[in-house]
């Protein structure tokens, strides 16, 4: 297992650079605290983006195929002028009435189940998940939070605290419990849903024998930091209704797999049959302006609400929600879900024709589309696959081409575009990296 937190990230004197960007790499080191890293061993330095592309200083454009932030792509203009318009008026918070705030709550509550009728809104991910977290310890009176085994759920202390993707260096809380997938266990589809229950079942067992009782389940739908092991279907269903039987909350982590990132549904945890207590939200919510939110059960909204207080001056400020209704207005309006579920039928088919060509490509996994791509032959060492890995996404960056890797390993290509894709990026992609798996192979 790879001890390296970010594997894929520029090394000083691993390569050679312009004087453009090395002087400004030497600028950023001597006023960013040391905890950034640069994507790529070579950096890539980008001056513009528009739908599906990159664009460096000298104009060469970049296809990016890993950034599902922008999830209707670079600057699109719907969204920026939904957001100039409303900065040209009144940025206000939400302890002043504003219709427009009311307007898209109602809008964003009913694209859930109905038992999902309440919200909250936050700046970020990383806020959402922290939220969830007091709201379920408010309602359970418990402690205890399930995760995988390779989470990764926020930067805050108590989400950095369940979140394992971390590394060792990270401590966990002591009322964190993970459980193994299915999956990367190599369980067959069939025994997938037991396993997952016994899993849940036993960290269940063992956080009441120490006093602490389960509070939430904690899980992103796609397990994207795992390595992306979303199938089959529904195999945590009877998990997750382990924990609710027991009193505990399921938080859908739907930072990710959410607003139609899988395709078939507007959310992730809807693949698998399940209604959360919680859904935390963030990211693609307002392609690429900071806002998210906590949606949720009536009850324990009022629970926790009787208790707590919860606001900020910019969670759900008014530029905020005038840039994320429009964010819904097109994915909606423009049916981008369903489109982008083609192109993902479409990516799928061009990825299992290039893996019966070459055999770095051990298995696919995609829900919608994000997709999980294991590159390295069965059986070879696993520095040898995370190195094969690597090698492919740089090979692919000198290309033009932006991905990158996930899972415990990092042999894992993370692949998940803006939602706008279109067949000719799919083919743009698909070429790039049959060029880029040639060329590891030599």
């Amino acid at each position: 297992m790879s001890t390296d937190l970010m594997p894929n990230r520029y090394r000083p004197g691993e390569s050679n650079l312009p004087s453009r960007e090395s002087e400004l790499i030497a600028r950023r080191d001597k006023v960013l605290g040391a905890s950034y890293r640069l994507q790529y061993r070579r950096p890539v330095h980008f001056v513009r983006g528009e739908g599906m592309w990159l664009y460096d200083p000298d104009g060469r454009p970049h296809l990016d195929f890993y950034n599902n932030v922008p999830c209707l792509g670079h600057c699109r203009p719907e969204v920026n002028a939904a957001m100039a318009e409303q900065a040209g008026r009144i940025s206000a918070n939400t302890r002043y009435l504003e219709p427009k705030l009311v307007d898209y709550a109602e809008r964003l509550v009913g694209t859930f189940p109905h038992e999902l009728d309440r919200v909250v809104f936050t700046c970020t991910g990383s806020e959402s998940n922290d939220l969830a977290l007091r709201i379920a310890r408010c309602a359970s009176g418990n402690e205890g939070v399930i995760v995988s085994t390779y989470a990764y759920h926020g930067t805050s202390a108590a989400t950095a605290a369940v979140s394992p993707n971390l590394g060792d260096a990270v401590e966990l809380s002591p009322f964190v419990r993970m459980v193994s997938l299915p999956g990367p266990a190599g369980i067959p589809a069939a025994q997938a849903a037991e396993f997952f229950e016994t899993q849940i079942r036993s960290a269940m067992m063992d956080l009441s024998r120490r006093g602490m009782g389960v509070a939430a389940l904690l899980i992103d739908s796609i397990f994207s930091s795992d390595g992306v092991w979303a199938d089959p279907p529904g195999f945590i269903a009877s998990g997750v209704a382990s924990v609710q039987e027991a009193g505990g909350l399921v938080i859908a982590d739907e930072v990710q797999p959410g607003f139609g990132r899988t395709g078939a549904c507007m959310w992730g945890f809807e693949r698998h049959g399940i209604v959360p207590d919680l859904v935390t939200l963030g990211k693609p919510m307002g392609n690429g302006f900071p806002i998210g939110a906590v949606v949720g059960r009536r009850a324990w909204m009022d629970q926790f609400g009787a208790t707590s207080r919860y606001s900020n001056t910019f969670a759900g400020n008014t530029v905020g929600i005038a840039t994320a209704n429009a964010v819904l207005t097109i994915l909606q309006r423009d049916q981008i879900p369903q489109k982008a579920l083609a192109m993902s039928q479409r990516l799928r088919a061009g990825l299992e024709k290039l893996a019966k060509q070459r055999h770095e490509v051990r298995a696919i996994r995609n829900a919608g589309l994000f997709f999980g791509i294991d590159i390295g032959s069965e059986g070879s060492p696993a520095a040898h696959r995370r190195a094969m890995a690597l090698d492919l996404v740089n090979a692919m960056r000198d290309d033009g081409v932006l991905i990158s890797t996930t899972g415990a390993n990092e042999d894992t290509l993370k692949v998940r575009p803006p939602l706008i894709c279109q067949a000719e990026h799919v083919d743009l992609f698909l070429a790039s990296m049959e060029r880029a798996l040639i060329k590891i192979a030599g």
